[in-house]
């Protein structure tokens, strides 16, 4: 029998989204992948990730289906892929994303790169039009700059809820989180543990050691302790089990500063097309 966890109204949120989600990225395996999800949200998560590039859109509806536990209790988002950011396609694979997804909606639409086809006006109306017909409930973004985050804010007709980038404390991203805040965009920070390269970082296991918790569950508090969204991949129960304990880890101030003293920086995620690029 699989370890009690706290009860799903013991998941925090930040800005209304909860703190902790599952990320399904490279969760390929249409079983494991529907399997993952079922298990993490009746272990108390809340909190669902896809894309439309991820191709699982349709075995994370399964996970969820098969859950427990009520659509409405969900926050699930997808994105957008790069290829289809024109507005009619916005529309038209947004609805194929519903169908796979098995739902009617979803919380949270993102823009997944600002490349290829996106262009600020055009895409953005799309996505407030899906938010007018009740299709979408929140529009986002993915992967932009301080200044794309500005234009899309400028132009979009829905509010900019969130920006989903790359954050651990390898890509601290600083500037960016305290841009994203100080305009209300909620920052949703993806391969938090960056892709398991924090696990073997000496100053993340000393703090592991101090507080008798793993590593992951010390990058996961770091991140929730900077207001940010994190949505850790995880494919096993074990592993789907410890992320959420980090939900009961408090760093102090030494902690904290050790983490913001590593000084390696290395970016995991890095297209050609990267607005940074």
């Amino acid at each position: 029998m699989s370890e009690q966890l706290p009860a799903a109204a013991d998941c925090p949120t930040i800005d209304g989204v909860p703190a902790l989600g599952i990320g399904t990225w490279e969760n390929e395996d249409p079983e494991q992948c529907a399997e993952s999800v079922r298990t993490a949200l009746e272990a108390g998560y809340r909190h669902v990730d896809t894309a439309q590039i991820y191709g699982n859109e349709e075995a994370v509806g399964n996970g969820i289906a098969a859950a427990n536990v009520d659509r409405e209790d969900i926050f699930l988002a997808t994105k957008v892929w790069i290829d289809n950011l024109d507005h009619d396609d916005v529309i038209a694979t947004t609805e194929e994303s519903l169908e796979k997804l098995g739902v009617d909606r979803v919380d949270l639409l993102y823009v997944h790169w600002p490349a290829r086809a996106y262009d600020p006006e055009d895409s953005l109306s799309a996505f407030a039009e899906l938010r007018e017909r009740g299709l979408i409930d929140h529009v986002g973004v993915s992967n932009f700059l301080p200044e794309q985050v500005d234009r899309a804010i400028e132009v979009s007709e829905a509010p900019i809820v969130a920006n989903q980038v790359e954050l651990h404390p390898y890509l601290p991203q600083y500037d960016l989180v305290e841009h994203c805040q100080d305009r209300d965009v909620t920052v949703v920070g993806y391969s938090p543990l960056a892709r398991g390269n924090v696990l073997d970082d000496d100053t993340i296991g000393a703090i592991a050691e101090k507080h008798g918790v793993s590593e992951a569950q010390v990058s996961l508090a770091w991140l929730r302790q900077r207001d940010v969204v994190t949505i850790p991949k995880a494919t096993s129960a074990e592993h789907v089990h410890d992320n959420w304990k980090s939900l009961d880890l408090t760093l102090d101030d030494e902690d904290v500063e050790q983490i913001e003293s590593i000084e390696h920086r290395e970016r995991q995620v890095d297209p050609s097309f990267g607005p940074w690029n």
